[in-house]
């Protein structure tokens, strides 16, 4: 039996989440959608290394280098501007 708050699996075959994150304390990590590979598009140019991203508030947290923070979590700034998350499994629509 499906959980009440884990959605519509039908919704979620198609369209990433609106905010998502890679750290597995964070309550936002959503291991299915990572296990299919999310690829995000930031002001129109590819980023590899996105820690976490939110589509309605239109943020990024890019990872800085190798630094890393006083608890051992990757170092991030947070930056405002258009996000397109997609899944890299689907073929992408300016491809076809």
């Amino acid at each position: 039996m499906a959980r009440p708050d884990s959605g519509d699996e039908s919704n979620m075959s198609d369209t990433p989440p609106d905010r998502l994150s890679v750290d597995p304390d964070n309550p936002h990590y959503n291991e299915a959608a990572l296990e299919r590979g999310v690829g995000v598009r930031f002001n129109g140019n590819e980023k590899t290394n996105v820690e976490e991203y939110c589509v309605s508030e239109g943020w990024v947290r890019l990872a800085v280098g190798k630094t890393l923070d006083r608890r051992g979590k990757q170092l991030t700034i947070k930056y405002s501007g258009k996000v397109e998350p997609y899944y890299q499994d689907l073929p992408r629509a300016e491809e076809a």
